[in-house]
């Protein structure tokens, strides 16, 4: 497998503030990027060494950035699998499109997850409306309804109880292919990130607590407060599932930890993940600099932390508080140059590092 040296092209899929800080990253290392999105001034473009405007089926864009690039990863999984293949007839793409087939779909990797013997959530397919009663039949309530693709930071689902009508439930979902999931009692959510180079070399970040609000992530605790036992085996599900993917990339495994401290897979994402962040800081290798090693083929950097973190999203006008946090000097600021603050819209993040023997605090 040819290792792509300081000096190569980088190509990115997507054009968000995970493209950004991993082209500030390749930046750092000596590579040049190259960023494909659909979206003019992108924060993304911003920081990079070129970017191409244009859609993911934009077939003449697409050859064209692909001979721009040695090899082209992502920012984001819900990049079309057909671009992602006619990209692989050029230029390596890491990870490939069938990663992503199994990501993309709720279904096929929650089947994949538990075909590898880890456990999730109980879930059921539903396409229509009597699937979907004889799945909460099965699956009983309460429990979510998903769409099977797309959807994040709550969107594209519903939590159904004894007392939803199921046929406005449906209806509402406009007969979109979904997975009735079952409501997990969980006691924490963590998560645990994992590159792996085409040499089949692996390294994972520690585990971390993540905390949402409205869906959306507020806080992650570097490390996540669980016994040593816990942490490693979160650490070996990870590491199996980038395996058994033949992942080269980075992958981010989301898990429930139960009352009685048994895990459950949630979702994955390979790709950079904002429960990372703090690893800019935190880590002798962030996860930005770790995913540009693994798919250039370099030896992977060494992971472990050297201090304890919080990071703490900064959503919609959360963003005007900058002056304030940097008041504080052990406060490190990110910005990821979006124009307009929206509801809901990641605008930023901080980061705050504490001594290894001191437990963070959100």
């Amino acid at each position: 497998m040819t290792t792509i040296s300081p000096g190569g092209h980088i190509g990115i899929l997507g054009d968000g503030q995970l493209g950004r800080m991993m082209a500030i990253a390749a930046a750092e290392m000596g590579y040049f990027v190259h960023i494909y999105g659909p979206e003019k001034d992108s924060p993304a473009a911003q920081v990079s060494h070129r970017s191409t405007v244009a859609s993911y089926s934009d077939r003449d864009a697409l050859s064209a950035f692909a001979k721009s690039v040695d090899v082209v990863t992502l920012e984001f999984e819900n990049i079309p699998t057909e671009t992602v293949d006619f990209l692989s007839g050029i230029v390596p793409v890491r990870p490939g499109a069938k990663v992503l087939e199994i990501t993309q779909d709720r279904l096929l990797e929650k089947s994949f997850i538990n075909s590898l013997g880890i456990g999730t959530a109980i879930f059921s397919n539903v396409e229509s409306m009597e699937e979907l009663i004889q799945a909460v039949r099965q699956v009983k309530t309460p429990a979510i309804l998903k769409t099977r693709r797309l959807g994040y930071d709550g969107k594209g689902q519903v939590k159904i109880t004894g007392a939803n009508d199921l046929d406005k439930v449906w209806a509402d979902m406009n007969n979109t292919p979904s997975i009735l999931e079952g409501l997990v009692s969980f006691k924490m959510e963590i998560s645990v990130i994992v590159a792996r180079n085409p040499a089949g070399e692996i390294a994972a970040f520690c585990p971390v607590e993540n905390r949402h609000k409205n869906h959306i992530l507020d806080v992650t605790l570097a490390p996540a407060d669980v016994p040593d036992w816990l942490a490693e085996k979160a650490v070996e599900i990870a590491e199996k599932i980038a395996m058994k993917l033949d992942l080269v990339g980075m992958i981010a495994v989301e898990m429930f930890v139960t009352k009685d401290n048994q895990i459950l897979v949630n979702e994955l994402a390979p790709r950079p993940h904002n429960s990372g962040h703090w690893t800019i800081e935190g880590c002798a290798t962030s996860q930005f600099r770790q995913i540009i090693r693994a798919v250039c083929g370099l030896p992977l950097g060494d992971p472990t932390r050297h201090s304890n973190a919080v990071m703490t999203n900064l959503i919609g006008d959360d963003v005007q508080r900058w002056g304030t946090l940097l008041e504080d000097p052990e406060n490190s600021l990110h910005l990821y140059g979006k124009a307009e603050a929206r509801d809901g819209r990641k605008m930023g993040h901080v980061t705050r590092l504490y001594p290894l023997n001191q437990k963070p605090k959100a």
